[in-house]
């Protein structure tokens, strides 16, 4: 027989009644019943029940054993009777009696238990990570994670591209985000960086006639954490494709993400249909370029109804250039109550509240309520209602300016509101593709206009684009979203000199200054680059959305916390004396130090 095991614990049915085996695992839970003691013994693969009485000969270290022990057990498999069996586990109908059993590594006291579902604080479940992974949840989420990239890899591969691996020490690359920098011992005062994407490398192997590409590839940005993002490191299915436009990449990547959500979603429904909307509509709509369309509710512009109207706060506010006034409907939110609530809510996040309409019954059929209603007066409430397309116990929340001063918290109002009115359907995957994105933008301060989205995409209409007003050009780049979260971002590729340093100019950089920072790409464009796209799919953010989890570190093995740092292992950490003299580096105290 094997050293340590037979079967796993998820092995044994009614068919291997009678047999001997061998189980070895981590003792999930121990019952006494009586005198017999009842042991559930779990590994990575499920549960078996043991048991043991006092007439076997290993009942005296049986009894010693804790939570969290890992042990070997030899024995003889039982049928349970069946007023005893466990429907919800598949070694449910069987047991084993243990006649031998040795402890292969006994556990201390335990800072967090493993059976059960308690809540423990976050540092305390990173800091011991290794005991958080056992249950069963992060189990099932781990497995997921592995499942999804295998699916992943399938699907490529079966769609005509080849895996290839790019560097991971590198040079510094505008990604967006900071690089980790990496000292150099043979060059002193010289860095590596990390990469915060293959992007460039991927490019490179475009032009080196490498047609189909992907890579599930770690990226590494020092960013500031969020509950959706991984304050250092992530992965992401990485590809790119020559000779194809945007609309070949979206046929191609759509059915590996649609393939993936139906496999692995657990029965919930996936969109057939993915809408295309342009950026500066998804924007006016719904107040972000990440919008969750399982919530039906639509912004609306408002602005023609208070324009010159007794509401004497927009009326001033639509004098100036660029102010808009723009309505949040809530269908089913025509209570007073539910009005306050939400403007309780704008107060919590630093606005002085909300202006509102709610329709009720009245006397004389529907009335509209609120102070704007008062405001303004019959005919502009009774216009809005239409627009809108709200009636009796529905309701309208207004908020004026310049778009881009609040059109963030108008995006989350629409998401509370879809959530707090039942609006938003959970059972469903609804995907959209945002495309048209501007690729410059104005300062708001100096003027100055500069890069707002990646400089490295292709400007739609070429070279021709770039005679027009800069802020009225898009490029060919394209983000997919799913429930409100950003899974793919690309673009067709700016592939032609000309273009790239035009580009660059319109942003105050020279081509000497392009050519110092992107020699690597802008020279391999000089030795026939072809047309060329592709984008990139967020390993991380996947899983989370199919694991039905809220934040991104229950997806990951070996998350760091909040502050970048990893409890467990004590990383970042301070370095020798020795490592920073071989390195030629000093550290300078902070302001802490």
């Amino acid at each position: 027989m094997h050293a340590y095991r037979s079967h796993t614990c998820a092995d044994l049915r009614r068919g291997n009644v009678g047999e001997d085996v061998r189980l070895s695992g981590w003792v999930h839970r121990i019952r006494d019943h009586g005198g017999v003691l009842f042991i559930d013994l779990r590994d990575h693969y499920g549960m078996t029940q043991l048991l043991c009485d006092p007439d076997s000969t290993a009942f005296a270290g049986v009894e010693k054993l804790r939570s969290e022990w890992c042990i070997r057990v030899d024995g003889a498999v039982r049928e349970r009777s069946p007023d005893l069996t466990n429907p919800k586990i598949p070694t449910g109908e069987v047991e084993v009696f243990i006649r031998d059993m040795e402890v292969l590594g006994a556990a201390g006291e335990l800072p967090l238990m493993v059976f059960g579902d308690q809540e423990y604080p976050e540092e305390t479940r990173l800091r011991y990570r290794f005991l958080d992974l056992r249950r069963e949840v992060m189990q099932r989420n781990m497995k997921l994670r592995s499942d999804v990239v295998a699916s992943i890899r399938r699907r490529m591969w079966n769609m005509g591209f080849r895996e290839y691996q790019t560097p991971i020490i590198t040079a510094s690359s505008p990604e967006g985000a900071r690089d980790f920098l990496v000292p150099s011992r043979l060059q002193p005062g010289r860095f590596y960086a990390l990469p915060q994407a293959p992007q460039l490398f991927k490019q490179l192997m475009m032009v080196a006639g490498y047609d189909r590409y992907f890579q599930i590839a770690p990226c590494f940005r020092d960013e500031d954490p969020r509950s959706d993002r991984s304050p250092t490191d992530f992965y992401q299915l990485d590809l790119e494709m020559s000779f194809v436009t945007q609309q070949d990449v979206l046929d191609t990547i759509q059915p590996v993400l649609a393939g993936v959500f139906e496999e692995f979603g657990g029965g919930r429904a996936v969109d057939a249909e993915w809408p295309r909307i342009p950026y500066d509509e998804c924007i006016r709509k719904f107040g972000t370029d990440k919008p969750d369309l399982r919530n039906p509710i639509l912004i609306h512009t408002v602005s023609e109804h208070f324009r010159d109207s007794g509401f004497a706060i927009f009326a001033r506010l639509l004098e100036q250039e660029g102010a808009e006034v723009r309505a949040i409907p809530a269908p089913g939110g025509g209570s007073r109550k539910f009005c306050d609530r939400m403007n309780a809510f704008a107060q919590k996040e630093g606005l002085p509240g909300m202006g509102y309409i709610f329709w009720r019954a009245g006397a004389e059929g529907m009335e509209a309520a609120g102070p704007l209603a008062k405001n303004i007066g019959p005919e502009r409430t009774e216009a809005i209602r239409i627009q809108l397309g709200l009636g009796i116990g529905d309701a309208a929340f207004f908020l004026g300016g310049r778009p881009d001063a609040f059109q963030g918290f108008a995006a989350k109002a629409r998401v509370v509101i879809g959530d707090e009115l039942g609006l938003t359907e959970r059972d469903r995957f609804a995907f959209a593709w945002i495309v048209d994105f501007p690729i410059f933008r104005k300062d708001g301060e100096t003027g100055r206009i500069d890069f707002d989205h990646n400089p490295f995409s292709m400007p739609r209409d070429g070279m021709q684009a770039l005679e027009r007003d800069p802020l009225s050009v898009t490029g060919y780049q394209y983000d997919l979203t799913c429930n409100g979260y950003e899974l793919v971002s690309g673009a067709i590729r700016n592939h032609r000199q000309d273009i790239m340093f035009r580009v660059f100019e319109i942003a105050g950089y020279g081509e000497e200054e392009v050519r110092r920072r992107f020699g690597g790409l802008v020279n391999a464009f000089s030795y026939g680059a072809p047309p060329h796209g592709g984008c990139a799919a967020g390993i991380d953010r996947i899983v989370m959305l199919l694991a039905d989890e809220a934040n991104i570190r229950e997806v990951m093995l070996f998350p760091m916390n909040q502050r970048g740092e990893d409890l467990m292992m004590g990383a970042p950490s301070e370095p020798t004396s020795e490592q920073l003299m071989e390195l030629g580096l000093r550290v300078l105290p902070g302001e802490n130090g």
